[in-house]
């Protein structure tokens, strides 16, 4: 089951020098959009942005050759931001490294158990829902960076957060949020302008641009330089980027970290690491979903997990954080012509050279540019026209899954948002199927003491006793009930449990009949020992039957 898409794209069908230019171009393509992209989602994690480049390397290899899609780009993104940065803050680097390791763990897991069907169980609302609550949050952790605000400590609760970058507001420095300001302007125009080269690079050319000028104009600006250091292990350290590749370590004996490793810190690390799992697992699954669509390939849900489980497990060993695919690469993976996941290797590989080649020069990119990539990652994120969409058009129902989900995802986390906004849909959902079920008159001249009557739809433990209940309104007086049920597409437990209290309630001398089981409700009867009572319970297998045995006995 691993190296599905390795296998079924470079082994199963011939691989030539044509397609490995495709590939290439691909590759370069999405690892000019990744290289700053990752150093900003390390940024936004609360980890220094080397960390986003190792990870969009090793875990971008190692998921490319052991997954199931053979499109996807893999390495850190938005969504991850809400849940890696409390980790950060409260573990530090070495925390966050291990709980990426027991996410890859449960990864593993989830694909051993063959879960990767059960993303198609996640109702639109609550995936929409969660991904515009971590978007919002994602934007408001980047008011700060972009504006240049003077904050002394970040409040951990979003309401709190909000109202801290508020009073802050008075000190704004323009020398941060003008290089921002034309980075975003940058990113937004960019795609109007109809030039198919990403606007990732131009936008931070840009931004770099106006800071040269307002520092020449004596103002002051945060850069990569200026607020990360790093220590290696051979003692050396520097500001910036160290321009070194990714080197094998333990990630429980960082240089210069307070993180000990022990029974206890793995079990305060665990529900974050399960945390990631799922989201993990989500959205890489549904980026495999969207990738098929564009490319009517088929990808192998649980040689994903797999290939994401083994990535996730492997790249913190190397300093990498927590990656899964990532919907916008990916796509525009496909849209630059790839066919394999050699395309998503040389994306990696390109990564590594810019660590090598571009270190110091990366270590000049203001920080509000790094904000400016993230808030528009957190737009695109929110899907905002699905979400204006599904107010136009879906039933009051998905709404309010919808905003409840975005809601607890803001205000609390996202495991808690899918949890609740699971059940409320599930909830609903049967409510909507239970209205469904109906009894529906028949139209034919019948004696007064028969009462004939036809059930349409499921009757399960939600519409079975409502439906039983109507029908002891009616039958008052009448000697034959002729329930027909070729409507009756499923009983369960509850639905039998229902039966059975309605034939008991029958008045004294009143038979039912029922007619026309389909295959599921009679194979539930037959194994619930269910057999006809004389003068009490009869079956036909037809309507006509039940109708004319009555008929002829008046």
């Amino acid at each position: 089951m691993p190296f599905y898409a390795l296998k079924e794209a470079c082994l199963q069908q011939k691989y030539t020098l044509a397609r490995f230019y495709r590939d290439l171009i691909a590759g370069l393509t999405v690892g000019i959009i990744a290289i700053p992209l990752a150093m900003a989602l390390a940024i936004g994690s609360g980890v220094a942005p080397q960390y986003g480049l190792y990870t969009s390397a090793i875990a971008g290899i190692v998921i490319a050759i052991t997954g199931g899609s053979r499109f996807s780009v893999s390495g850190p993104t938005a969504a991850f931001v809400v849940i890696l940065y409390p980790v950060s803050q409260q573990f530090g680097l070495a925390g966050l490294l291990i709980a990426t390791m027991l996410s890859g763990v449960f990864l593993i897991l989830f694909g051993l158990a063959r879960f990767g069907r059960l993303i198609e169980y996640i109702p639109l609302p609550v995936t929409l829902g969660f991904t515009s609550g971590i978007a919002i949050t994602i934007a408001t952790m980047q008011i700060k960076d972009f504006f240049g605000l003077t904050l002394v400590h970040v409040p951990e609760h979003y309401l709190n957060k909000l109202f801290a970058l508020i009073t802050a507001l008075p000190t704004l420095n323009w020398g941060d949020t003008l290089p921002g300001i034309v980075t975003l302007g940058t990113l937004i125009m960019w795609p109007r302008l109809g030039i198919r080269f990403p606007g990732h690079l131009p936008a931070l050319v840009a931004g770099c641009a106006v800071m040269a000028v307002v520092k020449m104009m004596g103002g002051d600006v945060a850069t990569i330089g200026s607020r990360f250091h790093y220590l290696l292990p051979d003692g050396s350290h520097g500001n910036g980027i160290p321009q070194v590749l990714p080197q094998l370590m333990l990630p429980w004996t960082l240089p210069g970290s307070s993180f000990t490793l022990s029974w206890s810190t793995v079990q305060a690390l665990l529900p974050a690491a399960f945390s990631m799992a799922m989201l993990g697992a989500i959205e890489s699954l549904l980026c495999a979903v969207v990738l098929d669509g564009m490319t009517s390939t088929k990808h192998n849900a649980n040689s994903e997990l797999l290939g994401q489980g083994f990535g996730n497990v492997i790249a913190p060993f190397f300093g990498g954080i927590t990656a899964t695919a990532a919907i916008a690469r990916s796509a525009a993976n496909v849209r630059a012509g790839a066919t394999s996941p050699v395309a998503a290797i040389i994306h990696a590989i390109l990564v590594l050279l810019a660590i090598l080649l571009l270190a110091p020069w990366l270590s000049w990119l203001p920080l509000a540019s790094m904000a400016a990539l993230l808030l528009i990652v957190a737009w695109n994120m929110s899907e905002a026209h699905k979400v204006i969409n599904l107010f136009r058009r879906a039933p009051p129902d998905d709404i309010i899954v919808m905003l409840l989900c975005m809601s607890l995802t803001v205000l609390f986390d996202m495991v808690i948002a899918i949890s609740v906004g699971i059940v409320l849909a599930s909830l609903l959902f049967m409510r909507r199927i239970a209205q469904m079920t109906r009894l529906a008159p028949v139209a034919q001249p019948l004696p007064e003491t028969v009462l004939a009557t036809r059930i349409t739809g499921p009757l399960f433990f939600a519409a079975a006793d409502g439906i039983f209940e109507q029908l002891v309104g009616q039958i008052a007086g009448k000697r034959v009930v002729v329930l027909n049920w070729h409507g009756v597409t499923l009983l369960d437990a509850g639905g039998l449990a229902a039966l059975e209290r309605f034939i008991n309630r029958l008045p004294e001398g009143t038979e039912l009949r029922i007619c026309e089981l389909g295959f599921q409700p009679l194979r539930t009867l037959a194994r619930a020992g269910v057999k006809p009572i004389a003068g009490k319970l009869t079956f036909f297998p037809s309507f006509e039957d039940a109708i004319k045995d009555i008929l002829q006995t008046q």
